[in-house]
């Protein structure tokens, strides 16, 4: 029985356990529910509580936990024989392989027998993980049963393992977080080991090959990431200066000035835009945008490269315009209508209310829209290697070829790679910069939104 159909069967007994439980409910009360402590469906979900939730811990942790032990009872006799770390990293893959039925040739006999031993040892663990689970269920679920009575609290118990459950989902998002910070910070640390701190934040070049030998040419690597971030800020403003206008007056005038018909059809064509995947857009500046401006400069005698930061750009803000339109009429709708109603009694008009009232009263979210469209622009690759290329140029000329910090990233992290040279860890040192400048970024947008919101109130 594969994973799969295993817990399916056990949302089928929890299922069933969440029936019995509520009919033992009824049994015991008399069909008069008026005598139990809480409804009857609390004593069916205690009862698929019982019955699921044990039975998915001991799935988890026994399917965590297998691959190695067989492994290692697999392979324990080659281990036996002096052979190192190294060699036997080496046995586990290729065993691993031929079990996948990957590898093409025929192997050693030694791995032949570890194959071999592996598959039994496989059947059996699996064999046992379904004997053990259903066993837990079905024991869970009798247990429940047994338990039920009029004035058991149930429901304190069944809000108190759903309480649980919530804790134990925010404390992995926690530690999931904390854990991607501490990597990215380890390995930043070890590439600040090999390169200096002040030359990678205040250096003006961008050249991460780093040769073999120590007589070629580029042998030590330019690791200044200025021309990043600088190309990184631009593309963004450019995104910004499209999509900010743009998206801002789209929400005000679908949730101040259009009827609900036109608001029904045109909200969720804007709202297409998100959906399209980035690589379309990224096709569309290379092979629409790019070469329009760049014939278009050409006619009036401007030189523009053909991948440029204002194509990039451009088609970028097209791209966070939804992020913008969709967060900010939400939240201008959500504004009172007694707001409205009392500037306007008081003789204002409805662009006057619209600027003095509603706006103030929807910064906040206004601003937040803002701030999640200019995390997406930061955060952007495909339309920036179609459309602005890979050059690390520092300038603020939109007509010229940059890169951002994304796409350097993506770059250096292609194709087999050794962590221990300075190229390879760049990625990390820049993806621990870009995590802090949107850090700052975010710091800055909840101190504007605070403020705002007290002059306010």
């Amino acid at each position: 029985m594969q994973s799969t159909t295993l817990i399916v069967v056990l949302l089928a007994l929890s299922a069933a356990g969440f029936y019995m439980g509520r009919r033992k409910a009824f049994q015991v009360s008399g069909n008069d529910i008026r005598t139990l402590n809480s409804l009857p469906s609390y004593y069916g979900y205690y009862t698929a509580m019982w019955c699921g939730i044990p039975a998915l811990i001991v799935f988890s942790l026994w399917s965590m936990l297998d691959g190695r032990a067989i492994m290692a009872m697999a392979t324990s006799s080659i281990a036996d024989s002096g052979v190192s770390a190294q060699e036997m990293s080496l046995v586990y893959s290729e065993v691993l392989r031929f079990v996948s039925g990957s590898t093409i040739g025929e192997p050693q006999p030694h791995i032949v027998e570890a194959v071999a031993r592996y598959r039994e040892l496989q059947d059996t663990s699996n064999a046992a993980l379904i004997v053990i689970v259903l066993s837990i269920a079905i024991a869970g679920t009798a247990f429940a049963l047994g338990k039920i009575r009029r004035d058991q609290r149930v429901r304190n118990s069944v809000e108190a393992g759903v309480m649980v459950f919530l804790i134990a989902c925010s404390t992995i998002a926690i530690f999931t977080t904390i854990g991607i910070v501490l990597s990215v910070l380890f390995e930043s640390i070890r590439f600040f080991q090999k390169v200096s701190f002040t030359d990678f934040i205040f250096g003006l070049e961008w050249s991460p090959q780093t040769a073999i030998r120590s007589d070629q040419v580029g042998s030590t690597g330019a690791f200044g990431a200025i021309p990043l971030f600088a190309g990184t800020l631009l593309i963004s403003f450019i995104a910004m200066v499209v999509a900010a206008p743009i998206g801002l007056m789209s929400a005000i005038y679908l949730a101040e000035y259009a009827s609900a018909r036109l608001r029904s059809y045109a909200k969720p064509l804007l709202e297409i835009l998100a959906g399209i995947p980035t690589v379309v857009y990224g096709f569309f500046a290379a092979l629409v945008v790019a070469p329009f401006f760049r014939n278009t400069g050409g006619l009036i005698g401007l030189d523009v490269s053909s991948e440029s930061a204002l194509a990039a750009g451009l088609v970028m803000g097209i791209m966070v315009i939804p992020f913008i339109s969709s967060l900010s009429d939400d939240v201008i709708t959500a504004v009172p209508q007694a707001l409205r109603d009392g500037a306007l009694g008081l003789g204002a008009t409805q662009s006057e209310t619209i600027r003095r009232v509603v706006i103030p009263a929807a910064l906040p979210g206004i601003v937040g829209g803002m701030l999640l469209a200019v995390s997406r622009a930061i955060g952007e690759t495909m339309i920036v290697v179609m459309a602005a290329g890979l050059s690390a140029n520092l300038t603020a000329n939109p007509l010229e070829a940059v890169t951002t910090v994304t796409v350097q990233i993506v770059t250096l992290l292609v194709g087999d790679q050794e962590f221990d040279s300075a190229k390879t860890l760049a990625a990390f040192a820049l993806g621990l910069m870009l995590f802090l400048s949107t850090l700052v970024l975010n710091v800055i947008a909840l101190h504007v939104v605070r403020k705002y919101r007290e002059q306010y109130e």
